[in-house]
């Protein structure tokens, strides 16, 4: 028997009148439920259906799966990072190496470091920690074959003491502050021109 029949059709209507929109019948225990609370099960209901579906799908999906095939590409990719890897570990390594050889050209006094590295064979040099292998002796044959490459150290000039006991450097130039050659103007060039050879004339002659 359903609600209408139990009230009858007069105050069924002013019932149905009375609620409205915001209750709905339920009519297994002659019971009123409001309508929002009606609407929020029935949502939760659909949302579990769908859920089981997305469930069953999934379930279905991983029986598709070939447990060969994805072994292989799981294999596949760690082959990838562990190549990705190795290069990053050879170029990090390569970038030290070329860093350290600039480093020792410089040390060398190379005039120009490209110029000298391109005749070096890199390959054979090979860096031990913060040690290069294999660079000293390539570099010791460069200096003496091309010293061109390399800056040379200027060593002061010493004066010569020749015969006579007057130092003047090999010219034949007298000794200004001798007693036989005493000359002020040539002490003050000699001492403009070549100081060290000024204080050498000037021990010399004992002044």
């Amino acid at each position: 028997m359903d609600l209408k029949e139990l009230l009858g059709e007069e105050l069924y209507n002013q019932v149905i009148e009375k609620a409205g929109d915001k209750k709905i019948a339920v009519v297994s225990d002659g019971n009123w439920f409001p309508k929002e609370k009606f609407d929020t099960v029935n949502n939760e209901n659909k949302s579990l259906k769908q859920q089981v579906k997305d469930r069953d799908k999934q379930l279905n999906d991983l029986k598709d799966v070939d447990p060969e095939k994805l072994q292989q590409e799981i294999t596949d990719l760690q082959q990838a990072n562990k190549d990705k890897d190795k290069e990053h570990q050879e170029q990090t390594a390569k970038q030290q190496k070329e860093f350290a050889i600039e480093l020792a050209l410089r040390d060398a006094n190379a005039l120009n470091t490209k110029a000298v590295k391109a005749l070096l064979d890199t390959d054979s040099i090979k860096l031990d920690g913060e040690t290069l292998l294999g660079l000293d002796d390539q570099l010791k044959t460069l200096q003496e074959s091309d010293a061109y490459l390399f800056k040379q150290e200027q060593k002061p000039n010493s004066p010569t003491i020749v015969a006579g006991g007057n130092p003047n450097g090999g010219t034949g130039t007298p000794n200004p502050f001798s007693k036989e050659s005493w000359n002020l103007t040539e002490q003050g060039k000699l001492f403009k021109e070549n100081p060290e050879l000024y204080k050498a004339m000037k021990a010399q002659a004992g002044k």
